[in-house]
């Protein structure tokens, strides 16, 4: 947990949720907002790095099935251990700079090599063109890096399809990621927990009805407690250690929970960091809470570089739900 989590959210923490209630919970009060934001952000999204970090950092850009892929590292010499970073945004929404900046900190301060892929967005594409992107960029890591030395990083949607990649790789008899690490993931998507519809009613961000319209948009006629949509639905002991980071204030915080108790009966070794008070994603938002965060993110990545790998592990069968 983090050490601070009983202290008091800061002031900071506060008032980007006001704003956020006042902003971007408007896309997630009904499908046909959803629809209209998704629209809207077309027109003025830009899934390239920012300039301040391109001139910190080296940035090499290439294409898989036709979609960009960024390498980042950084310019000091890199060791052996490589992310694979995918970036949330209900898998409709595109890179931004929040992610970019988490992005660049970890390439800076693990001095490791990132990966990004700019994968395939709903509408326009359903969920197995996102997936097959993802895995071919997988496929292509795992022809220069040895499986133990790779990480999965997700937030949000993004945790979600870390969790679907890593099962869809065991299933197909793949090397699997050493570790996950997992801001604010998507574990279940079909909103039957009743709690999870409780703590919409706090969540200053997310709301179901605009949550649904997203899985609509992407699953693609699949059933939504499928283990490629809801993940904790399938066979969890495949997964590697992991660390999972949640707000209290996230309506995905009461499924991260059952995730985390399901997983470690599975025999998981997984770690939840707890923010008290905060909301989707805060690990990628500016603000004191911010930092404790990536710091145990750090630390725990770093305490893990002398535990034994537990990629190898294979998926014998993973069930639909």
């Amino acid at each position: 947990m983090l050490a601070a989590e009983d202290a008091m959210p800061s002031i900071k923490s506060h008032l980007v949720a006001l704003v956020l209630k006042h902003t971007r919970k408007k896309a997630f009060r009904s499908a046909e907002a959803f629809r209209d934001r998704v629209a809207a952000a077309r027109r003025l999204e830009d899934h390239r790095p920012p300039r301040a970090i391109a001139t910190m950092l080296d940035i090499e850009e290439t294409a898989i099935d036709g979609f960009p892929v960024y390498d980042v590292s950084p310019r000091a010499p890199v060791g052996t251990r490589r992310l694979l970073y995918l970036h949330g945004g209900a898998y409709c929404f595109q890179m931004t700079a929040y992610h970019w900046g988490l992005v660049a900190e970890m390439a800076t301060r693990l001095a490791c090599k990132v990966t990004v892929p700019i994968y395939p967005l709903a509408p326009e594409h359903d969920f197995h063109a996102m997936l097959a992107m993802v895995m071919s960029t997988y496929r292509a890591m795992l022809e220069a890096t040895p499986s133990r030395d790779i990480v999965f990083m997700g937030d949000s949607a993004g945790g979600n399809m870390a969790l679907v990649v890593t099962m869809t790789a065991a299933e197909a008899g793949m090397p699997l990621p050493a570790r996950h690490v997992l801001i604010s993931p998507g574990t279940d998507m079909t909103v039957t927990n009743p709690e999870t519809r409780a703590a919409a009613l706090t969540d200053p961000w997310l709301g179901i009805p605009g949550g649904l319209e997203a899985v609509r948009l992407y699953c693609a006629g699949i059933d939504v407690a499928d283990w490629q949509i809801s993940p904790i639905h399938g066979d969890l002991s495949v997964l590697p250690p992991t660390i999972i980071l949640s707000g209290t204030r996230d309506l995905l915080y009461p499924d991260t929970l059952l995730f985390v108790e399901k997983a470690r009966r599975a025999g998981v070794e997984i770690e939840l960091v707890t923010g008290k008070g905060m909301i989707h994603v805060w690990p990628l938002i500016e603000m004191p809470e911010t930092r404790m965060a990536r710091d145990r993110i750090v630390a725990w990545l770093q305490a893990g570089d002398a535990a034994p790998a537990a990629s190898g592990r294979q998926l014998k069968s993973v069930p639909s739900a």
